[in-house]
């Protein structure tokens, strides 16, 4: 597969990795033993980068990629994030307490010094005070992070974060979210920052599948956070209404059997498209099982996209969209 270098960091990642919430909360049951499958299956297939979070199962993720990568030595660049264990507030983002959530990300992975740490979507007043940076950067002299970086929630904070010569920025782009495109990823290949996308099929609506007949657990996000009740909206189906984004959904999947790469699916599709657009690094969709993980990876070996494709995919935003996702976020 394609490695483009990850911004600041100086390290060639896999233009599709793994995004691992799903393997340890808020999507549904995953035993340790399927995620440590799905983990083999994306290396097999090319994957050298994986994504994850203190949060995700309070540990477990981290924990499940550190056991996974010590006993198969695999090469691969994990990113991490953190703030999210404490309330999301400025007086929160402190360096003893980057300290201390280092510390733990780095028993939990088992390593001496953490490839890559992003703040995990912070307030605004965070990501515009230089004392955050001040902060990360005394963590790299230490030698406990190699690189940092933020996850952001708006286009307004990647900015920002970019302005402050971070290695990375982590955002939502997808075809149902297409603001990134207009001048965050311009701003980013000026600056040589990596951007990592997520959510890259609007937490799964890209796939095609559901319905409004679709049930989802009552642990899974997609059921509890419709309304932004937990977390941000816009992590949830990209801030997509259900029944809007089932409408624009059959209209992508048209989209991608006409004009698509043959036997290309139309999540393939998604997740190229979004390691297409000029300025993006990798794109981390998640995955469940040993298909979805094969599947997702091969994404990374599908042609460019063609211009009628590409166009489609705007007529949707702008028809179903534009209105209600772009002033957002």
């Amino acid at each position: 597969m394609e490695q483009r270098t990850l911004g600041h960091t100086g390290k060639d990642v896999s233009i599709v990795g793994l995004g691992t919430w799903q393997l340890g909360a808020d999507w549904g049951e995953v035993s340790e033993a399927d995620a440590r499958a799905v983990l083999e299956a994306s290396v097999e297939a090319g994957v050298t980068f994986f994504d994850t979070a203190d949060v995700y199962g309070d540990g477990r993720s981290e924990q499940i990629i550190g056991n996974y990568l010590r006993d198969s030595g695999a090469p691969v660049t994990v990113a991490t994030k953190m703030g999210r264990r404490v309330d999301q507030v400025p007086e929160n983002y402190t360096l003893d307490n980057f300290r201390a959530w280092t510390d733990r990300s780095r028993r939990n992975l088992g390593v001496d010094t953490l490839d890559l740490v992003q703040l995990h979507c912070p307030p605004s007043a965070t990501i515009d005070d230089e004392a955050t940076y001040d902060a990360l950067r005394t963590l790299v002299d230490d030698g406990a992070i190699a690189a940092y970086g933020v996850s952001v929630e708006t286009c307004d904070q990647a900015l920002s974060a970019i302005r402050h010569g971070v290695a990375s920025v982590q955002i939502i782009l997808n075809a149902f979210r297409l603001k990134p495109l207009d001048e965050v990823l311009p701003a980013a290949v000026e600056a040589g920052t990596g951007i990592i996308v997520r959510v890259p099929l609007a937490s799964g609506l890209l796939s095609g599948r559901y319905t409004r007949e679709t049930s989802f657990a009552e642990n899974d996000h997609r059921n509890y956070n419709r309304h932004g009740e937990a977390f941000d909206v816009g992590e949830t189906f990209s801030g997509v209404d259900y029944e809007v984004g089932l409408q624009a959904a059959t209209e992508f999947a048209a989209l991608v059997g006409e004009h698509g790469p043959a036997g290309a699916t139309p999540a393939q599709v998604a997740i190229a498209w979004a390691a297409q657009q000029p300025g993006v690094t990798t794109v981390i969709p998640g995955a469940r099982n040993l298909d979805q993980a094969r599947a997702n990876a091969a994404a990374g070996e599908l042609p460019a996209l063609s211009p009628a494709l590409l166009d489609g995919v705007q007529a949707i935003y702008d028809n179903h969209l534009r209105a209600s996702i772009h002033p957002r976020w």
